[in-house]
C-alpha cells in the first residue's frame, strides 16, 4: 500500500518517455505527487529521477494498461486520486488494407481498452474523495482524416467519445474530463519511425513532417504537458467535456 501524501496525486500512464514524461515533470514542479503507471521500469525510473530533480515526489508501478488485473491492483493501492492523465498508447502507420486483424487488436487493447481500464478503476478512487480531473490524450486524427492512419485514427476517435461520455455522466459528481488532441510532436516515436522507414534520410524527412504544420515545426512534449497541467489544475476547474487541439495550426489554418 502506497503511503498517504499531502500533495494532490496524479496518475500518468505511459510516463517513461515523450509527452508522459514531460507531463510528469511539469505537474511535479507544481506540487503534484506523481504516480507513474508504465510497462517499462527503465524509462519510468528515468522519469522519476527527473521528477525528483524538479523538486517533486513520485512512485512507479509496473502496469500493463491492457491487462484488467494489472490496472485494478495499481489503482487499489492509491490513497486517493486527484488527476489522471491517460497518455499510454501505441501508433500504427497504414490504411485499411494495410492494417491486419492483429494490428487492430493490438491498438484496441492499448489505446481503447487501456483507457477504459484506467477510467473504470480510477473513477471510483476519485469519487470517494470528491472528484478530480481526467485528461485523455487523443489526436488531431480523432477529428480530421490523416493519410495512412486508419487504425490509429479509429482508436483516437474512441478516446474522444469516451471523454465526452465521462464528462456528461459524472459532471454532477465533481469529475471533469477533457482530452488533448496534438498534431505532430517530436517524441522518441518520431525518431524511431524515421530511423526505421527512412534510414539515412532522417533529417530530410523530419523537416518534411515538420513543414506540414503551418507554424513550421513540430510541437514539443513540454508544450503538451503545460496544457495538461493547466486543465488538471484549479485554473481549469470550469473546463469539462472539451477537446483541446494543439497542432501548430494544422486543422485551423489553410495554407
Amino acid at each position: 500500500m502506497t503511503q498517504p501524501t499531502e500533495n494532490p496525486i496524479v496518475v500518468v500512464t505511459g510516463a517513461g518517455s515523450g509527452i508522459g514524461r514531460a507531463t510528469s515533470i511539469a505537474m511535479a514542479a507544481q506540487g503534484f505527487d506523481i504516480r507513474i503507471f508504465d510497462l517499462s521500469p527503465e524509462g519510468a525510473e528515468e522519469t522519476l529521477d527527473l521528477v525528483r530533480g524538479a523538486g517533486g515526489t513520485g512512485a512507479f508501478s509496473q502496469v500493463d494498461v491492457s491487462d484488467t488485473e494489472s490496472v485494478r491492483v495499481a489503482f487499489s493501492g492509491l490513497p486517493r486520486l486527484d488527476a489522471l492523465i491517460n497518455n499510454a498508447g501505441v501508433a500504427h502507420v497504414g490504411n485499411v488494407l494495410d492494417a491486419t486483424p492483429e494490428d487492430i487488436d493490438r491498438l484496441y487493447r492499448i489505446n481503447i481498452r487501456g483507457v477504459y481500464h484506467c477510467l473504470h478503476f480510477g473513477l471510483p478512487v476519485m469519487l470517494r474523495h470528491g472528484g478530480g480531473s481526467i485528461v485523455n490524450l487523443a489526436s488531431i486524427a480523432s477529428k480530421v482524416g490523416i493519410p495512412d492512419r486508419f487504425a490509429y485514427s479509429m482508436t483516437k476517435g474512441a478516446t474522444l467519445s469516451m471523454t465526452l461520455s465521462i464528462a456528461r455522466d459524472y459532471v454532477k459528481q465533481g469529475i471533469r474530463c477533457n482530452c488533448i488532441s496534438p498534431g505532430r510532436v517530436h517524441t522518441p516515436f518520431v525518431d524511431g519511425f524515421l530511423a526505421k522507414n527512412y534510414p539515412g534520410r532522417e533529417q530530410e524527412m523530419f523537416e518534411q513532417l515538420a513543414a506540414t504544420q503551418p507554424i513550421g515545426r513540430m510541437g514539443t512534449p513540454a508544450e503538451i504537458a503545460e496544457l495538461a497541467y493547466f486543465i488538471s489544475s484549479d485554473a481549469g476547474k470550469f473546463i469539462t467535456g472539451s477537446n483541446f487541439t494543439i497542432d501548430g495550426g494544422f486543422t485551423g489554418i489553410k495554407m
